[in-house]
């Protein structure tokens, strides 16, 4: 009787553990959920076109060192011009952002 008395701690506990664990699994994903949660206001994050005159992040390698993009997202990025937000990111956010860039890249 012990035993199941355990499994629906489990489960729950499983449960819990998904949506988290479901990140990790595809940062990719997630990387270009913030982006355009962050930045989808203005910079095109799939292959749609360019919003706004801000340039597209499938091509942002050209302009950008995307091997530092990750290191930038942490410490905040802004911009001279009012439209733009500072945006802040934690380190595995950065990395996952980072990494969503560098797929996407032609």
């Amino acid at each position: 009787m012990k035993r199941l008395r355990v499994v629906p701690f489990l489960a729950v506990g499983l449960a819990l553990l998904g949506p988290a664990h479901g990140q990790v699994r595809d940062p990719l994903r997630h990387g270009r959920a913030l982006l355009q949660e962050f930045c989808g206001q203005c910079h095109a994050v799939g292959r749609t076109d360019i919003k706004r005159g801000a340039p597209s992040f499938r091509t942002l390698g050209r302009q950008f060192d995307l091997d530092h993009f990750e290191a930038w997202l942490q410490r905040g990025i802004s911009a001279p011009h009012p439209d733009m937000p500072e945006v802040k990111f934690g380190e595995n956010d950065a990395h996952a952002a980072a990494d969503y860039l560098r797929s996407i890249q032609r």
